[in-house]
């Protein structure tokens, strides 16, 4: 089986920018890895929430440097890069 990704530009209804996402990936086993883009600080966290909860029991968690970023500071970076 493929491995396939959704994005939320797919999807009508979703409120947030084209530069936060949640990538939910699915390999041949059936296990899923749930990966946030764009986010700042916990803000991630309260964003995937509902697709956790959908997929069932969390085996495992791993932040990035995203995580430990200020929305703030997210807003200048992306600022400056034209985003």
């Amino acid at each position: 089986m493929a491995r396939q990704r959704f994005h939320q530009a797919d999807c009508p209804g979703w409120r947030c920018s084209l530069n936060k996402r949640i990538e939910i990936v699915v390999d041949a086993k059936g296990s899923t890895t749930v990966e946030t883009k764009g986010f700042a600080g916990s803000e991630c966290v309260d964003a995937s929430r509902f697709v956790e909860q959908a997929l069932g029991q969390k085996t495992g968690e791993r932040t990035t440097a995203d995580f430990y970023t200020s929305a703030s500071t997210q807003v200048r970076q992306n600022q400056r890069s034209g985003h």
